[in-house]
């Protein structure tokens, strides 16, 4: 997987830092982090939960869901042949 960069240094990381203490103050920080914490960790769980459900009712009507993994394995071949094509052209970077 390939990830790609914030485009942010670490000194502008520092300064939004910086401005979070100013605004909010030391003392509340760890409360909001907590509470983004449990956001993001039911918004997983949601999304977790409701894909479960989609999946049950696809079996329950007899719908294969196994399609993703043919997908995924299509991707990779067109992959490999890209690679195969563009190998000695590509700039390593």
């Amino acid at each position: 997987m390939h990830m790609l960069p914030l485009f942010i240094s670490g000194a502008e990381i520092g300064f939004i830092l910086f401005i979070l203490v100013m605004v909010f103050g030391a003392d509340k920080i760890p409360d909001i982090a907590k509470g983004l914490g449990k956001g993001m960790k039911a918004v997983k769980n949601a999304s977790n939960d409701i894909k479960t459900e989609i999946q049950r009712s696809a079996e329950k009507q007899g719908i294969d869901t196994d399609f993703t993994k043919d997908v995924r394995g299509e991707i990779d071949k067109v992959k490999e042949d890209i690679d195969d094509i563009t190998g000695s052209v590509r700039r390593k970077l």
